[in-house]
């Protein structure tokens, strides 16, 4: 009797196990995180979440005001910079990113989802404890910019067939050495060309990469099409703003120099955004060209 009593115990235990573990699997993860809402300015709401990020363990190595009513803070911690030197480009992974939105009379703070971007990125850790340390230095109300996908479904996302996957970005450039490259790329976008320039630069510990946020406003060849102004405009509409989509990235990894390219770039932030229609990727067709060309012609020998 015991023996079968300790046995049910057993299967019991494992059964709650594993049905906790589906449930982990099966939770749908979105692009950012809506911290607070609420009054007061953009520049009083920005130097508040600002001290409370460095306050809760993270550095600002960077901001943007890609346009009015809108700044965004770029931070990193330790766990993202290991979890990048651990991770398959994991540069890419290496910040998130605090935005700061005026929407008629409230400003909100949100950033983008840690364990979300830990996924598309296909990084080796989860990064629950940079979600957890944001939550609690910001806040957390609730998850938005998209209906949810599971880690898995995250992982190999694209955003339809014959789109790019994570593991194809564009290269952009190739240098003879790391350090060539990482020293060429910072002056190019230091020099503020075709209208790209630096937002910040975070080097991988350990590891020959570094990735570069960019600014993409008023470009002198690819017009409108790559503006962050624009694209955000046609794509960033619903009642809560996805300003921590920006800035866009560039990772210098060995002696290449690459970029995500656009179609999977934007498709991560805003995967329900429609093919067709009023709102929707028809109206920036010529973006992903756009970008991949004038982060090109920038970043080049």
């Amino acid at each position: 009797m015991k023996r079968m009593t300790l046995r049910n115990i057993l299967l019991s235990a494992l059964l709650l196990f594993s049905i906790s573990n589906a449930a982990a699997d099966d939770e749908k993860l979105k692009p950012f995180v809506l911290a607070a809402k609420g009054a007061g300015t953009v520049a009083e709401k920005a130097e508040q979440a600002k001290a409370a990020l460095v306050a809760g363990g993270f550095t600002v190595v960077g901001d943007y005001s890609p346009y009015a009513d809108a700044a965004i803070l770029i931070v990193t911690n330790d766990e993202l910079k290991k979890n990048a030197a651990d991770s398959e480009h994991g540069g890419f992974g290496a910040i998130q990113r605090v935005s700061v939105t005026k929407v008629k009379d409230e400003v909100q703070v949100s950033y983008t989802n840690p364990v979300y971007m830990a996924n598309v990125y296909r990084m080796k850790g989860d990064l629950s404890s940079v979600a957890a340390g944001l939550a609690a230095a910001l806040g957390k109300v609730e998850g938005f910019g998209a209906q949810g996908m599971t880690a898995r479904q995250a992982r190999k996302y694209h955003y339809m067939l014959g789109m790019e996957y994570f593991d194809e970005p564009s290269v952009l450039a190739e240098y003879a050495s790391y350090e060539e490259a990482v020293q060429a790329v910072d002056a190019k976008l230091t020099d503020n060309k075709n209208g790209v320039s630096k937002v910040y630069r975070v080097d991988v510990p350990g590891k020959k990469e570094s990735v570069f946020g960019v600014a993409m406003k008023g470009a002198t060849e690819d017009g409108k099409y790559m503006d962050d102004r624009f694209i955000m405009s046609e794509i960033d509409f619903r009642d809560i703003k996805s300003t921590a989509h920006l800035p866009y990235e560039v990772l210098v990894s060995d002696n290449k120099v690459y970029a995500l390219y656009a179609r999977f770039r934007i498709a991560i932030n805003f995967p329900d955004l429609s093919m067709m229609g009023k709102n929707s990727f028809m109206n920036i067709m010529k973006t992903p060209e756009a970008i991949r060309h004038v982060l090109q012609k920038t970043v080049q020998k």
